[in-house]
Formats: C-alpha cells, sequence, structure tokens
C-alpha cells in the first residue's frame, strides 16, 4: 500500500508539456485573530457571556408572553396592555435602585435574589391569570417583576472592568452587545408566541422564568470576571474613598438620557403601527417577521460596527449617527405611503434598522464615560429606563396616530422622535464645542 506524503512536502511531476507542483503543506495561515477573537480569547468571557444570554433571551419574552396569556384567558387586550404598562412603569421606578445594589454590594450578591422575587413575581401572574383571580391580581404579580436586574448593563460592565484602559477593545464590547440585545430582542417574541400558541398559554411565561433563573444563576458564578463592588478593592479590602456621585448629576448625561428617551419613542411607535399596518394589509401574522428583519439588520450593522477602529471620539460621530438614523427611518414612511406594499415595508425596515445599533452602541460608550466609577450599572440601567420610558410614549403615541388616522400615517411617529434626538444630540455637540 502506497505511503501518503509527509506534511509540508511538494511533489512535482510533468503532464505533456505542463510542468505540476503538489504541495501537501497546510492550507490555513496564521491570520491574527479579529476584535471579537480577541475578546473572547480573555479567560471567564465566554462562561459569563453565554451565561448572559441565556439569561437576556426572556427580556425579549415576557411582554409578549403575558398579553398572550391574559388576552387568551381574559379575552381583553385592554385589560393585558395595562397589565403590562403597568408592569413597565415599575420597571423604570425600581429598575435604578437595583443597579445601584448591584454597585454597591456586587453582582452576584444582588442580582440573584432579585432575580427570584421577579421569577416568583412571574410564577404568581400565572396562577392568577390560571385559576381566574380578581384583575386587580395581575397588576400585583407583574409588578413584582420590577426588580429583575438589567442583564445587559451587568454583563456591559463585567466588559468596562476586563478591559479597563483599553477604548478599541471596548468598543468591540458594546458593539457586541449591543447586537445579542438586537439578537435578544428579535428570537424572543418569536420563541414566546410560538410557545403560547403551540402549547399553552402559560408556556412563554413559564419558559421564560426557567431560562432566566438558570442564566442568572450561571452568570453569578463566574466570579473571576465580576468587577469588585463600589467602596471595595479587587482583594476585598474596604476602602474609604467617599462614594461617587449620581449618574444624573455627572456632566454631559441629561442629554444622554434625553436622547435615549426619544430613541425609546422611535421603538414603541414603530413596533405599534408595523403591527397595525399588517393588520390593515391582511397579513397580522407577519408583523413578528417583519420587525425581526429590522432587529437583523441592527444585529448585523452591529457587529460590523465593532470591527471597525474609528479615528475621532466618539463623541464627534454621535450626532452623524442619530442623523444617519433619522434620514433611514424615512424609508419606512415612504415605503408604506407610496406603494402600500408589506414586503416593500419590510426592506425598508431591514435597512432603516441598520442605524439602530451604531447609533446606541455610541450612546452606551458615552454613558459609560460619563458615569462615575463605582456606578456603571446604575448609569446603564439609568439609560435602559430612559428607553422603556420612550418606548411606552412611543407605542402611546403611535397607536393614537393608528387609531385617528392611518396606520401609514402612523410611521411619522417615528421619523419625528428620531428628529427630535437628533436635535438634542446637536444641541449637546453645541455645547460641547463652545466648552471647549
Amino acid at each position: 500500500m502506497p505511503q501518503q506524503p509527509a506534511r509540508g512536502t511538494r511533489l512535482f511531476t510533468v503532464t505533456a508539456d505542463t510542468l505540476v507542483a503538489v504541495d501537501f503543506g497546510p492550507r490555513t495561515k496564521g491570520r491574527p485573530p479579529g476584535p471579537y477573537g480577541r475578546l473572547f480569547a480573555r479567560p471567564g468571557t465566554r462562561a459569563f457571556t453565554l451565561a448572559n444570554l441565556l439569561a437576556r433571551l426572556p427580556m425579549g419574552m415576557f411582554s409578549v408572553s403575558a398579553v398572550v396569556m391574559i388576552a387568551g384567558t381574559r379575552g381583553s387586550y385592554a385589560l393585558a396592555g395595562a397589565v403590562t404598562a403597568t408592569g413597565l412603569a415599575a420597571t423604570a421606578l425600581v429598575a435604578p435602585w437595583t443597579a445601584r445594589l448591584v454597585d454597591r454590594y456586587g453582582q452576584a450578591r444582588v442580582a440573584v435574589p432579585a432575580t427570584l422575587v421577579a421569577a416568583l413575581g412571574s410564577l404568581a401572574l400565572l396562577l392568577c391569570v390560571r385559576h381566574d383571580a380578581p384583575a386587580w391580581t395581575l397588576f400585583a404579580a407583574y409588578a413584582a417583576t420590577a426588580t429583575t436586574p438589567n442583564t445587559g448593563g451587568m454583563s456591559r460592565a463585567r466588559w468596562a472592568h476586563l478591559l479597563d484602559g483599553d477604548p478599541d477593545a471596548l468598543h468591540a464590547a458594546n458593539s457586541f452587545e449591543q447586537a445579542a440585545d438586537e439578537l435578544c430582542f428579535m428570537l424572543g417574541p418569536v420563541l414566546a408566541a410560538f410557545l403560547c400558541g403551540a402549547f399553552f398559554p402559560e408556556a412563554g411565561t413559564l419558559v421564560g422564568v426557567v431560562l432566566l433563573v438558570t442564566g442568572v444563576l450561571a452568570f453569578a458564578a463566574q466570579r473571576s470576571t465580576e468587577p469588585p463592588p463600589s467602596g471595595r478593592t479587587t482583594t476585598g479590602a474596604t476602602t474609604t474613598t467617599p462614594p461617587a456621585p449620581s449618574p444624573l448629576r455627572s456632566p454631559g448625561m441629561p442629554p444622554l438620557l434625553a436622547v435615549c428617551l426619544a430613541l425609546g419613542a422611535v421603538f414603541g411607535s414603530t413596533e405599534v403601527v408595523t403591527i397595525a399596518f399588517a393588520d390593515a394589509q391582511g397579513h397580522r401574522t407577519a408583523a413578528g417577521v417583519v420587525l425581526a428583519l429590522q432587529a437583523g439588520g441592527s444585529c448585523a450593522a452591529g457587529l460590523l460596527y465593532g470591527r471597525v477602529r474609528f479615528a475621532g471620539p466618539a463623541e464627534d460621530r454621535y450626532p452623524w449617527c442619530v442623523a444617519a438614523m433619522t434620514a433611514l427611518l424615512v424609508l419606512p414612511l415612504l415605503a408604506a405611503s407610496l406603494t402600500g406594499s408589506l414586503l416593500l415595508l419590510s426592506a425598508a425596515l431591514l435597512v432603516a434598522g441598520m442605524a439602530t445599533a451604531p447609533t446606541m452602541i455610541t450612546n452606551m460608550t458615552l454613558v459609560q464615560r460619563r458615569t462615575p466609577d463605582g456606578r456603571l450599572n446604575e448609569g446603564m440601567t439609568l439609560a435602559v429606563t430612559a428607553l422603556l420610558g420612550g418606548i411606552a410614549c412611543g407605542s402611546a403615541a403611535g397607536g393614537w396616530v393608528v387609531e385617528h388616522l392611518t396606520p401609514t400615517a402612523g410611521y411619522g411617529v417615528p421619523v419625528t422622535a428620531a428628529a427630535v434626538a437628533l436635535l438634542v444630540a446637536l444641541a449637546r455637540q453645541g455645547v460641547r464645542t463652545a466648552a471647549a
């Protein structure tokens, strides 16, 4: 039996008048790892990222599951919407306090009990719906879920702790985290709708609770990458450093939160208007797929954005990102008003979504830089709270326009909200330039 040539050897032969060379050496060359490869080459990063993704996926499941579960058993979308709105308002009030405790006492020490309280709230909601409890119990149970910790913020805090002093690596980490947010909010509603429809109305909430608790427990177990609590050093010794001021008092933070509020209105109004537009076209079930395309475009753009190295500071490109988002949001308005085609609207939302992740990545980068040391979770949770408040306002505004005008006109709401965000960003840039 003939022996195989050794690796790295070359054989030569002649065919007619042609010299043929055969190289048996390895075909792969040692390419340097990309920005994401360098990120996850650090010890412990893959473990805490996978656990955090598992805990973050239910964030896109709970509201959809609650609406389907309540509306399916009580026959009232108004009640379902009111319950979820109450939970959203409670989260806006409680989340910053939970984040402050996380910064002060540590992620594992606070996130685990806070998650268990939120899980009990979700299970209580499930039981109240299942056993036809009075309507007020639904509001009380869902309000208890407001203690759910900001899992995305905790993951970003770990990256900031591990990548201290490396702005390029932190840019890649923020880009990955934003893409992960988009992926979870793209897959979460689809998974929730499937579980509630294929099995029983409570299935989405039940699976979401299991994923959340499992993910947070696994995330908290990764102690080697956890940032030290404020007031303590990495060795555990207590320091006498006075507590850092509130992130709300940091210079430049209020305008960033105002932009988050306006961007949240973009997201909330787009969701409501798209559902109404698809329903008017007789394809209401396709609304989830259309919105998933928008999130998919944002996810892809976010990963690409993280691979780019920018020479200038994030402050300079921030208004350009918001301006690009505002301009691209005109495309869905044109597609809906000029064609009325759901297919063209889907393509327009896909393209429009490509400006979302770069804008949010830059925003979160600036929020991190403006947040005092030791209060990073609180600062990022304030940004998320502003987004949630904007989503609630945008949903209400989009619903009002749809009901009193047309679904097509409703696409003017996200354009208007994005324009407001642009004006705030430009005003912030002007103040910064004048101060310089």
